[in-house]
């Protein structure tokens, strides 16, 4: 059976899918990978969606920061301007050039999804929602950026007002966000079908059917097709959605279903 028959046959067809043992696994491999892409789709869409509304919140920050300079390494105002905090629907915003604020201070204002960002005395503090996947590329979710650094000597209020008010998001920015949550969208994929590989062994085993790995993996791999469309769907409207455990669970009755034809045909 050809690959695009057998992916026509993940939606309803259950019961040709054993048929996947016969896929050569570069095939099986592409399959997953178009997985991760469907997966990766409402994800994409999310991010952007924070992206617009950080411009549109950065533009009325914009509007809020004073006239600075950074003299040797610290924030320099006019002493007329004073400290303070501005909080919009997705950033919480501090400037302090009185140094009456920490880093400590600015990284508990953090709520939920909130960016927090901070122009302090010495150095910008950025403060990102914490997540698994950022950690793990970033090693943190907090960015400490000190004045003294080169690419910040030239910082001024001007300056940075103009670049927030003029920023647009480039068009190139959207296949980048779908390019990089692949990758974890396609890890995912990878652990998910693993574990459920595991699972179905051991019902294969339960059921005296020998099992083979490679075999039950291919079967589980397009079982889990029309189970990861309803999870991307699910989370576009619910990005809480418990996406991995639902493939786990949908991908493994799927497969049991797949076993139907050959138990029919041996009675």
């Amino acid at each position: 059976m050809s690959y695009l028959k057998l992916f026509k046959k993940s939606f309803f067809q259950f019961q040709d899918l054993q048929q996947a043992k016969k896929i050569i696994l570069a095939k099986v491999v592409g399959h997953l990978t178009l997985l991760s892409f469907i997966l990766a789709i409402p994800i994409t869409v999310q991010t952007m969606a924070i992206f617009q509304s950080v411009q549109q919140d950065a533009q009325e920050i914009a509007q809020m920061i004073p006239n600075f300079t950074i003299q040797d390494g610290n924030l320099s105002v006019d002493s007329k301007e004073k400290g303070f905090i501005y909080q919009t629907d997705s950033i919480i915003f501090t400037f302090d050039p009185d140094e009456k604020r920490t880093a400590e201070e600015v990284e508990q204002d953090l709520v939920g999804n909130f960016f927090s960002i901070g122009l302090l005395k010495n150095q910008i503090i950025i403060i990102l929602p914490a997540s698994e996947n950022l950690t793990t590329l970033l090693g943190s979710n907090q960015l400490k950026i000190p004045y003294s650094n080169p690419a910040l000597s030239g910082l001024n209020g001007a300056d940075l007002r103009a670049s927030l008010q003029n920023n647009q998001l480039p068009w190139w920015i959207i296949p980048l966000t779908l390019s990089i949550a692949i990758y974890p969208t396609f890890l995912s994929m990878i652990f998910t079908t693993l574990m459920t590989t595991l699972i179905a062994n051991l019902y294969l085993n339960f059921r005296r059917i020998k099992p083979h790995f490679l075999d039950t993996y291919k079967v589980l791999v397009f079982a889990s097709t029309l189970p990861v469309i309803l999870a991307a769907c699910v989370s576009y409207f619910a990005p809480g959605f418990a996406t991995d455990t639902f493939i786990m669970m949908a991908s493994f009755f799927i497969f049991t279903l797949s076993l139907k034809r050959p138990q029919e045909k041996n009675s």
